[in-house]
């Protein structure tokens, strides 16, 4: 098998000339991406689409960096906000309507634990899904091969070891469900505050 095949597997693998080509792609995009006029939305969204495996509406605020860009399959509406890292060795799957504060991390690489394998400069990606409707706090962390099911918020500052159940309110680290998510919390804004009537009703009329 050549090294690529072998990434494509989620086997062991190196970084051979052939994938560093793949990477060269990718960092031509972001370095468009990242030095674009910051107001210019229409052609930061074009660049986000080119970028991108496979997206419907997504944008980004840049700096945003990643390994291959095409190995992210977006569902629609995906926002991302600043300085975000996505290591795409595996594929990353994310869902419709989801979100992710600044500085959120999405690590499918990794390496051996041994040093002398890890020495032999094999490495290895494990897929990540995000399901729909997800919000990811600012500075999490999400760790090789971990799911998230559907309308999932994780806490800011969580380090995502395990698979997070839908309509769960995780947080911490190593992050944890502390509650599910339930029709009571459709009126919240913040903590126990809710949503004030003029918001709400505009909200129910979308519904």
């Amino acid at each position: 098998m050549t090294h690529k095949e072998r990434r494509d597997a989620q086997m062991a693998y190196i970084s051979d000339a052939s994938i560093m080509e793949e990477q060269k792609v990718c960092r031509r995009k972001l370095q468009k991406l990242n030095f674009m006029d910051r107001s210019d939305f229409d052609g930061i969204a074009e660049a986000v689409k080119d970028l991108l495996g496979k997206s419907e509406g997504a944008f980004i605020n840049p700096p945003f960096y990643c390994d291959y860009g095409t190995h992210i399959e977006a569902g629609k509406n995906l926002f991302i906000n600043y300085n975000c890292t996505i290591l795409d060795v595996a594929r990353v799957k994310i869902g419709d309507n989801c979100q992710m504060a600044p500085n959120v991390a999405i690590y499918t690489a990794g390496h051996p634990i041994h040093p002398v394998s890890r020495n032999s400069l094999y490495e290895y990606g494990k897929e990540i899904t995000i399901g729909d409707n997800v919000w990811i706090g600012g500075n999490t962390v999400i760790c090789p091969g971990v799911h998230i099911g559907d309308n999932v918020v994780i806490g800011a500052g969580s380090v995502v070891t395990r698979d997070i159940p839908s309509w769960s309110v995780a947080a911490g680290n190593p992050c944890r469900v502390i509650r599910q998510i339930t029709d009571d919390d459709k009126k919240k804004l913040f903590g126990q505050e809710e949503i004030d009537e003029e918001a709400w009703e505009d909200i129910v009329n979308k519904m």
